[in-house]
């Protein structure tokens, strides 16, 4: 052991003493610490201010598009209920005068059909098409 009597003691917590009044007396006071500290707290704020700026743009960009999908939602609702009001389509609410549509002929699965520049597929025939 390297201190073995009293008076070695002393001496230690003497130097002890000595050593930590000598560091008081030689810190800067911590200016240059708390200059950094007071930049970085500013800095921060501006930070957390730009950011709460951010998210309240945000929240305010989800309330348009809220407010406009429930007016959507209201009037597709008007619509709905209108329309199921309205009276049924049949034959005779269509007139003489309406065309029907013919149904389109089905078309085999894999065959190939070329659209001519006057809208009907190549070869095709007066409405009907020959597809051999």
């Amino acid at each position: 052991m390297l201190f073995t009597t009293p008076t070695q003691y002393a001496v230690l917590a003497l130097l002890f003493v000595a050593g930590w009044i000598f560091g008081l007396a030689s810190h800067p006071g911590g200016a240059k610490w708390k200059t950094r500290y007071a930049t970085e707290r500013d800095a921060h704020a501006a930070t957390r201010r730009e950011a709460d700026a951010r998210a309240a743009e945000h929240r305010t960009g989800v309330d348009e598009r809220y407010s406009t999908a429930q007016a959507r939602i209201a009037e597709l609702e008007r619509e709905n209920d209108r329309l199921a009001k309205a009276a049924p389509v049949t034959a005779s609410t269509i007139g003489s005068h309406d065309r029907v549509a013919t149904p389109a002929p089905s078309v085999p699965l894999g065959s190939r059909v070329v659209i001519a520049p006057g809208g009907r597929p190549a070869g095709a025939s007066r409405g009907w098409f020959d597809w051999r």
